[in-house]
């Protein structure tokens, strides 16, 4: 599958259109989801006719095409599923109950409720929201594409505008030669990952450079009464400058990840938890500003792409154990250089970077990823030394 993304031009009705399309969607989830909370037990038949009864007792419903409600539903569908998933394999923590929505951003069509025009440069919205006809700004050819094969519509409300997101059913994969080359990465907050072969990615810090002017937005929200049309506008234009560095630090990740899979036959990295490490609060904001787990995603999803092998490894003890002997070296965090008895001396990071590529080559197999409409992955589950990774990628840019 691929996602193409294209900035909607839109007039003032057009954007209360989509607005109000988007607060039905809304209701439509949660009343269904409220449904299955009362009659537990309930199966996916019930769920759809449920809807169907919405539809039917609710004019503004029946005014959204059948298909994006159904596509509401889909939606309280997977939240279940995937909480019943994590019940039954007793992940540990929360299980993640479904819960209602109070704000969302988007509404998502099937294959009708939209048509093309011929040149696929805009996109009419036939339901009877009154969205009418979208021009779209962009750089993808979509034109290559028959209209049978994009399988969903999704317009998407961003900080700095509307977007209509295509999802497109297409092999997406580029086989490439063979290279020869093997390389392991230790990520860290010093350097953004250090390789095996002893090579260092500086750590851009996104939001730190950009902090002073995102703290700056938010006293001027704070200043603002609320309700006012100020405060809205406060509201807007600190989301945007959140939006722009959300989209600085992915690109980053994106561009790496790429570079580093096209150059190398297997990627080993290491399989961390972010979630549990940003409990540590004096290092959860550098933790986040690095942006391990979106350069993991794009690791896999390139990975599947180009048809190379990612392999995530345990990350126990590879920063203590020496890279030449095996022998344990015990450091502090704020230790950079390991230096073992046996004569070996290298950057931390270095030597985990060749004990991460010497766990992966152990190994024995590789499950390939599973990628679905719209880009969420059950990503690799190797073999001995490595543990259980689930995620999710957005699909590629324009840029790309």
């Amino acid at each position: 599958m691929l996602v193409m993304e294209f900035k909607a031009v839109l007039q003032e009705p057009q954007k209360l259109a989509i607005n109000e399309a988007i607060r039905t969607a809304r209701f439509v989830r949660n009343k269904v989801l409220r449904y299955w909370m009362d009659n537990r037990g309930t199966g996916k038949k019930e769920l759809y006719r449920y809807n169907t009864q919405i539809r039917e007792e609710f004019e503004f419903v029946k005014d959204l095409n059948s298909h994006a409600c159904q596509a509401s539903v889909e939606n309280v569908e997977r939240a279940i599923k995937r909480f019943f998933d994590n019940c039954k394999n007793k992940i540990p923590g929360k299980k993640g109950y479904p819960r209602f929505k109070k704000h969302s951003r988007s509404v998502e069509y099937k294959q009708s409720g939209w048509k093309l025009s011929p040149d696929k440069k805009s996109i009419k919205f036939t339901d009877k929201k009154g969205i009418g006809k979208v021009k779209l700004k962009g750089n993808w050819d979509l034109w290559r594409f028959e209209q049978k094969l994009i399988k969903r519509v999704r317009i998407v409300q961003k900080a700095d505008g509307y977007y209509v997101q295509f999802c497109v059913k297409v092999d997406n994969s580029e086989p490439l030669e063979a290279t020869g080359f093997t390389v392991g990465l230790d990520v860290g907050l010093k350097e953004f990952y250090t390789d095996s072969d002893g090579y260092s990615e500086p750590n851009p810090r996104f939001y730190k450079k950009g902090e002073k002017r995102a703290i700056f937005y938010q006293r001027r929200v704070s200043r603002k009464k609320k309700g006012s049309a100020n405060r809205k506008k406060a509201i807007n234009r600190l989301g945007r400058t959140h939006l722009k560095i959300s989209r600085q630090r992915e690109e980053h990740a994106k561009r790496l990840a790429r570079c580093v899979i096209r150059s190398n036959d297997l990627v080993a990295y290491e399989d961390l938890r972010v979630k549990n490490l940003v409990k540590n609060h004096c290092l959860a904001k550098s933790i986040n500003d690095a942006g391990w787990y979106q350069f993991r995603e794009w690791l896999e999803y390139f990975g599947q792409k180009f048809g190379r092998i990612t392999v995530a490894v345990n990350p126990a003890y590879t920063s203590q154990n020496c890279s030449s002997c095996g022998e344990v070296v015990k450091k502090s965090l704020s230790t950079r250089t390991h230096a073992c008895k046996c004569g070996c001396r290298l950057d931390r990071d270095h030597n985990a970077a060749k004990n991460i590529l010497t766990r992966a080559l152990g190994t024995v197999g590789h499950t390939e990823t599973y990628q679905n409409a719209w880009g969420d992955l059950s990503s690799t589950l190797p073999g001995s030394g490595l543990v259980e990774q689930d995620g999710s990628v957005s699909q590629e840019s324009p840029a790309f």
